[in-house]
């Protein structure tokens, strides 16, 4: 078995306005329903027509405003409001940490950026996974970001079926994302996460939780196997859906800053807020979809 690199990974068996024709007036909310790559307006002091944002989240942002008017993009090293408001977005959607919205772009943003990105091309083909700000990502988000205040994503996201069986965790490779559903297939959370390496990947499929570690087990399991508290407060160690070992787990994680790539040795890792979360949610013989992304045939 190969040495950890911050952490764990797979582990042998562990128990939608018309124009305004005022001025200065922000258009209106229309009764039809916004269509992919559709932007509002809104008419300036001398009756030029300039794109705006539709959602209260963005609404006003000046430089969000330049980006979405055909300005430079906004990518690593930028500062400011319009960028505090796309993190914070990120963070509602599961495509970052809670806390994590400074207003200054780096690395982490960058990867949450390309994150929503890959769910946005899904829906909207112009968006392109650069990591970057511009205004084809900012029309996408204007769209499925949920309201100021609100966590979460209603359109473009997965069914909770596989091959038509009910699942409550769908986990989404190319996204990083992890979906907990109720009993009834409603959503309940979307929490980032971390799968396998390309040389280890997360094997696609359906899964079942076999075994719920607690913070005691889960920190006994990740002194002994690999010198540390590499699994976080809890384990929901996976069996495949007839009962197979898959030698993978749903568990949390001693290197967050991983968290939103293909690093772990097949395991799929969350924030050790959010394993207790899912671990608090799930119980043994719950069913979980691991698939490569939003269109997998399986999803229906």
């Amino acid at each position: 078995m190969p040495a950890p690199v911050n952490g764990s990974g797979r582990t042998p068996q562990v128990p939608q306005t018309t124009p305004s024709t005022t001025p200065n007036t922000p258009t209106a909310p229309s009764t039809t329903p916004a269509q992919p790559g559709w932007t509002p307006a809104v008419r300036d002091g001398n009756g030029r027509s300039t794109p705006s944002l539709l959602n209260q989240r963005f609404a006003g942002d000046g430089q969000l405003g330049q980006v979405l008017g055909g300005g430079a993009a906004l990518g690593t090293g930028a500062k400011g409001d319009g960028v505090k408001k796309f993190q914070q977005a990120m963070s509602d959607m599961g495509f970052a940490l809670p806390d994590s919205a400074d207003g200054s772009f780096g690395p982490m943003t960058a990867k949450a950026v390309r994150n929503f990105q890959v769910n946005a091309s899904k829906m909207f083909p112009d968006v392109k996974p650069t990591g970057s700000i511009d205004a084809a990502t900012l029309r996408a988000l204007d769209q499925l970001a949920p309201a100021p205040g609100q966590h979460g994503q209603t359109k473009n996201i997965p069914s909770p079926f596989y091959d038509g069986k009910p699942v409550r965790v769908v986990v989404l490779k190319d996204e990083h994302r992890t979906f907990l559903f109720d009993k009834n297939g409603k959503l309940e959370s979307i929490f980032q996460n971390a799968v396998g390496a390309k040389a280890t990947s997360t094997d696609e499929g359906l899964k079942k939780v076999t075994t719920k570690l607690d913070e005691r087990a889960a920190l006994d399991a990740g002194q002994r196997l690999w010198g540390g508290p590499v699994f976080g407060p809890r384990i929901l160690d996976l069996s495949w859906a007839d009962g197979r070992r898959s030698g993978e787990e749903l568990h949390g994680t001693s290197a967050p800053k991983q968290l939103g790539e293909d690093v772990s040795h097949g395991c799929v890792r969350h924030s050790n807020t959010d394993i207790v979360k899912l671990y608090d949610a799930l119980s043994v013989g719950d069913q979980v979809a691991i698939v490569s992304g939003l269109k997998d045939a399986h999803l229906r």
